[in-house]
């Protein structure tokens, strides 16, 4: 009995060592995951009002027979609403034309992925790149 009572329990320093390396291991492998995922949520406020632009700027050109050069265009004839948020965060660029064309949404000094971050939605076959897209990475 009293070799019993001598014994200490509890975890050695090899054990704790190698849980350690198995979260630090787990930590690397998911790090690179969660960041793409939150690219990807950042861009997607984008690509939705790229695509309300793409969509307005049909609508535009049915009513007034030429292409808008600007969303503040879509937004005066009705045809639009960006929220004031989204604007600080997203500044717009469009280049349609009958031939197709892209919009561009650059990002801010206010949006959380940082400035200069730039999402192209391609006119001409629908799709878009750059941040949060899949081959950026």
């Amino acid at each position: 009995m009293n070799r019993n009572r001598n014994q200490q329990s509890g975890f050695t320093m090899i054990e704790i060592m190698v849980v350690v390396v198995i979260v630090a291991i787990l930590a690397v492998i998911a790090l690179p995951t969660y960041l793409n995922y939150v690219k990807s949520s950042y861009a997607s406020e984008a690509r939705t009002v790229m695509s309300n632009i793409n969509n307005a700027a049909k609508m535009y050109y049915q009513i007034k027979g030429q292409w808008p050069s600007e969303v503040e265009e879509l937004e005066r004839s009705g045809q639009l609403d960006v929220s004031r948020s989204t604007k600080l965060k997203w500044a717009f660029d469009i280049q349609l034309s009958d031939q197709g064309g892209r919009i561009t949404a650059t990002s801010t000094e206010e949006m959380s992925g940082g400035a200069g971050q730039q999402v192209v939605f391609d006119a001409d076959v629908g799709k878009f790149s750059g941040y949060g897209s899949p081959e950026e990475e």
